[in-house]
């Protein structure tokens, strides 16, 4: 039997137990020095994104995680088996599945016939898990699969965090209430109050705020230390621990007589601070993470099938390929498919942006996770699983936001050596203000503040917390960016290239002029049944489905030049001027040929021409906005296609283009795209949706996919746009343009708290108390601007709502 994983395996595994930036850097560098192994970690989305070279290699992957006192997350299937007959099979079974690559447990229950797997998310999957069962000669029938699984994980782990914030919340709470007292002290060493709190009340109430609500920081600083690096934890633990011990070391050799000179109220009020802005800080990044919820909240855990001569509900993952099944009103859609039977308007917003809901009727596509607004459906499921529409969109938007820009890359590399060069800093802060004024007590305050004001938590939240808002509000306005390069780079795109057909065409003909009569076009689309050619059905659509037509008693296609055959009594010819020659027909003079671009064929009925019919791929009602928004940014815009230069030249000529490329090939458009680069300062774009145009789209600096066009297509793009709308192409400019400018902005913040902050602490500007605000509030800051982003509107599609197409998106 073959095995089901393929390499590389791509896995993105939850992390626990982070505390700041560093922390994900330290678990980056320790997995990236495993053979075989490359890890990004996120700290904004709490995740790692591992690629394996082998299987083999995943337990030390997982130990070296727990190794450095950090969690990771798993999932759990069950299914049901057959075919068991003693407790023996039960044990042989669990071996096996134990033993297979990514599973942590296995626990088979003979006496329910239960098989219950956990397992690292990505290693395996619903399908090889039942195919290693049934190889053994059991059957198998999945109860729990990966969509239920997957999002009962997403729904344990905000109930997690749910129960974390709430702790935190008390904890910050009883650290506020028993720090305030402590106040009285800092107003009466500011001469505001007559009286100090007695030095042991003070040392009562310091103490629980130093070692239970600051236990995370030792706990953290000690895990660092044990891995030989330095992090946030540590440079806290050390200023609020100095502050501490040096005013318990006061306390015991003075007695009372130290009322009025210790720095309890220092360390505690930095742990109250702290602890608050991280309150916050969990709060607010939980926000960025809301698209991934959002998408899988989509997907139903169960769908209506027929199977067994009736309906049956069944679980999402037991939906096969080729099965029928019914969409009531108000349910969602369970899987992406054809509709077979019913007509209904699709709500999609969620999946392409498109604000109102969409026709849809027997023949055309729907997604999965779609709402059915109006009408009973029943469709034939035609992509399940991963493979699903949905499923890709997740995998984009999670590739995207697990990504690093090179700008984060140089913060890895500062954030790394940060920590150590301020506690050189601190102790150099200590060692000047103790030889000035040999006043060990100033002394120790002003290193605290440099221990405490120069966290890297804003600094390492600065680009992630960009990047998963941004790509996650430009997914739910139907832009999907495959990665943190093509953010980078799509604003600071010169010159776009449209492919023609389908991008900034409808992508079918329809017939735009007709100079006979109704009935003599009647007859012609009769005729025209017999062929699929799309002309033919451009005459077909032309007539309307309500019309009578007849069927055709002889047909006779003659290739190259038309079709001739009978119909109603009638002999009736349709095709160019060399199919008129061979029937002997005579050709009416003609005026100069239009440069409408329209193909022209000629009708002829019992022997005389009846009419022209004029049929041509009509722009897109969207296509003379777009280029009209491309060229108010200054963004040039071309035509490439494979027509001939009339048709190409009407377009560009109409839609006002900056110039066109006709008659090329497929592989041509590669060279239009390095072409057009030679002569252009800044980057080029493809915009395309076949199959021909992937090498095109691969080629150029940033490839534009429409979502109605090929999987190749798609998967070649950098950007995917949902909707079949070049307007969109503005606003995936501006999303990337409006996330980079936000990145930038965050690193200037992160970068400014730490630049003046460090010297004014150093030079006894600062309190401790004041460093640990602005410590806390850095972070919030950065992800406060993040988070500005989810207001972000399509500038260009604002109108797009009012317009419903009703093409199907194939």
């Amino acid at each position: 039997m073959s095995t089901p994983l393929q390499h590389p395996i791509h896995l993105q595994l939850p992390l626990s137990g982070m505390s700041c930036a560093n922390c994900a850097s330290r678990i980056s560098t320790a997995l990236n020095k495993l053979d075989g192994v490359t890890a990004t970690v996120n700290f904004a989305l709490e995740q790692v994104a591992i690629e394996l070279g082998d299987p083999a290699s995943l337990p030390a992957v997982l130990d070296s995680i727990t190794g450095q006192g950090y969690g990771y997350g798993h999932e759990t299937l069950s299914f049901q088996i057959s075919g068991m007959t003693c407790a023996g099979c039960s044990a042989r079974l669990n071996k096996m599945l134990a033993a297979l690559p990514g599973v942590l447990s296995a626990e088979v229950n003979f006496s329910i016939e239960q098989a219950r797997i956990e397992l690292v998310p990505g290693m395996q999957t619903p399908a090889s898990l039942r195919e290693h069962i049934e190889a053994l000669g059991f059957g198998a029938q999945l109860v729990q699969g990966s969509a239920s699984a997957r999002r009962q994980q997403l729904q344990a782990r905000e109930e997690q965090e749910a129960a974390t914030t709430h702790k935190a919340l008390i904890q910050v709470v009883i650290s506020a209430l028993l720090t305030l007292p402590l106040l009285v002290g800092m107003l009466a060493m500011a001469g505001l109050f007559p009286w100090h709190l007695p030095a042991w009340l003070e040392l009562l109430l310091a103490t629980p705020v130093q070692f239970w609500i600051g236990a995370r920081f030792y706990r953290g600083a000690w895990l660092a230390l044990k891995n030989r690096a330095a992090n946030m934890d540590v440079l806290v633990a050390t200023g609020t621990s100095a502050a501490y011990f040096y005013s318990l070391y006061l306390l015991l050799t003075l007695g009372m007589a130290a009322s009025g000179k210790l720095y309890f109220e220092a360390s505690a009020i930095i742990i109250t601070l702290i602890s608050l802005g991280k309150l916050l800080e969990a709060r607010a990044r939980r926000s960025t993470q809301s698209a991934i919820r959002e998408l899988m909240a989509l997907r139903p855990e169960t769908a209506t099938v027929w199977r067994g001569e009736r309906w049956q509900s069944v679980a999402i993952d037991e939906v096969l390929r080729g099965d029928r099944l019914r969409v009531l009103v108000g349910e969602r859609v369970p899987v992406d498919g054809k509709i077979v039977i019913g007509a209904s308007e699709l709500d999609e917003s969620i999946l392409t942006g498109e604000s109102l809901p969409v026709p849809r009727s027997a023949g055309d596509k729907v997604l999965g996770g779609a709402i059915n607004c109006s009408g009973v459906l029943e469709i034939e499921a035609t992509t399940v699983g991963e493979e699903s529409s949905l499923s890709k969109i997740i995998a984009l938007v999670e590739s995207a936001q697990m990504g690093k820009a090179p700008l984060q890359q140089l913060v890895d590399k500062v954030s790394a050596v940060f920590v150590p060069v301020v506690m050189a800093i601190a102790l150099f802060t200590l060692l000047v203000w103790y030889a000035i004024g040999n006043d060990f007590g100033q002394a120790l305050l002003a290193a605290v503040a440099v221990l405490v004001i120069a966290c890297p938590c804003a600094l390492g939240l600065a680009t992630p917390a960009a990047i998963v808002t941004g790509t996650g509000v430009a997914a739910r306005h139907g832009i999907l960016i495959k990665d943190v390069d093509t953010l980078q780079k799509a604003h600071a795109i010169k010159a776009l290239i449209f492919d023609k057909t389908g991008t900034l065409t409808q992508g079918r003909p329809v017939l735009a002029n007709w100079s006979g009569n109704d009935e003599q076009l009647r007859l012609a689309a009769a005729l025209q049944q017999a062929s699929e050619h799309p002309l033919a059905l451009a005459m077909r659509e032309a007539v309307g489905t309500e019309v009578a037509l007849p069927q055709p008693e002889t047909v006779e296609v003659r290739v190259g030049a038309g079709i001739v055959g009978q119909v109603a009594c009638h002999r009736v010819a349709i095709g160019n001027g060399s199919l008129l020659a061979q029937l002997g027909i005579d050709q009416p003079q003609q005026d100069e040929q239009p440069a409408d671009g329209a193909t022209r064929v000629w009708v002829a009925i019992d022997g005389v021409v009846a009419g022209i019919a004029a049929l041509a791929d009509t722009l897109r009602p969207e296509s003379q906005e777009a280029i009209a928004t491309l060229r108010q940014r200054g963004i040039a815009s071309w035509l490439v296609s494979g027509d001939a230069p009339a048709p190409v030249a009407h377009i560009a000529a109409k839609l006002g283009l900056d110039g066109a490329f006709d008659s090329v090939l497929p592989a041509g458009k590669v060279e239009k795209v390095e072409a057009l680069r030679a002569q252009t300062h800044g980057l080029v774009a493809m915009v395309g949706d076949g199959v021909n145009d992937a090498p095109a789209l691969a080629a150029a600096d940033v490839g534009i996919a429409m979502g109605s066009g090929s999987d190749v297509a798609m998967e070649t793009a950098a950007i995917t746009l949902m909707r079949s709308d070049p307007r969109l192409v503005a606003d995936a400019i501006d999303i990337s343009a409006a996330t980079w400018r936000t990145i930038q902005q965050n690193l200037f913040w992160a970068f400014v708290f730490n630049i003046i902050g460090i010297p004014l602490a150093a030079l006894g500007y600062l309190s401790p108390e004041l460093a640990g605000a602005a410590m806390a509030l850095s972070s919030i800051t950065v992800l406060s601007n993040s988070l500005l982003l989810k207001r972000w509107q399509p500038k260009t599609g604002i109108h797009a709502g009012h317009h419903v197409s009703t093409e199907s998106n194939s």
